[in-house]
C-alpha cells in the first residue's frame, strides 16, 4: 500500500467531484491505496442519514470494491493514544475520528491523501497530501 484516503477525499471521488483527482487514481493498481475502517464508518454514516440510502450504498460499495481496507488494531489503538495525548498537551486537538484515521496513517507508515491538510499538518510526523490543487 502506497497512500490511505481521508473520508473527504473518499467523498470527492465518489461524488466525481474532480477530474484531476479521479485521473491520478487510475494510476494506481489494486492494494496500493487504502482506506481506514474509521473512514468507512463514516461514509457509512453519510449513506446512513441520507435521504436516497440505496443509491448512496450502492455507490459506496462500488467505489470500495477495488480498494484495501484496513482493519484498526491494537496497534493502531496505541499510536492513537500517543496522538490524542501529544495534541491535547499541545493544545491543538482534532476530531476523534479525524486523530484515528491520522493515527491510523501513521501506523502504517503511509501518507494521508486530505484536502484537509490544515488539521491534519497538527499531527507530528504524519505525511499529508493534497490531491484536489
Amino acid at each position: 500500500m502506497l497512500y490511505m484516503l481521508d473520508t473527504n477525499i473518499c467523498i470527492y471521488l465518489i461524488k466525481r467531484r474532480s477530474d484531476e483527482l479521479l485521473e491520478r487514481m487510475r494510476v494506481f493498481r489494486t492494494g496500493e491505496i487504502v482506506v481506514s475502517v474509521v473512514t468507512v464508518a463514516e461514509l457509512q454514516y453519510g449513506v446512513s442519514k441520507s435521504e436516497n440510502k440505496e443509491r448512496n450504498q450502492a455507490a459506496l460499495e462500488s467505489f470500495l470494491l477495488p480498494l484495501e481496507i484496513a482493519n484498526f488494531s491494537f496497534e493502531e489503538t496505541v499510536v492513537y493514544g500517543n496522538v490524542r495525548a501529544e495534541l491535547e498537551r499541545r493544545g491543538q486537538t482534532i476530531g476523534p475520528l479525524d486523530t484515528m484515521i491520522a493515527a491510523h496513517a501513521l501506523s502504517l507508515d503511509v501518507p494521508l491523501v486530505t484536502n484537509n491538510t490544515r488539521e491534519f499538518e497538527r499531527v507530528k510526523g504524519l505525511r499529508v497530501e493534497d490531491w484536489t490543487k
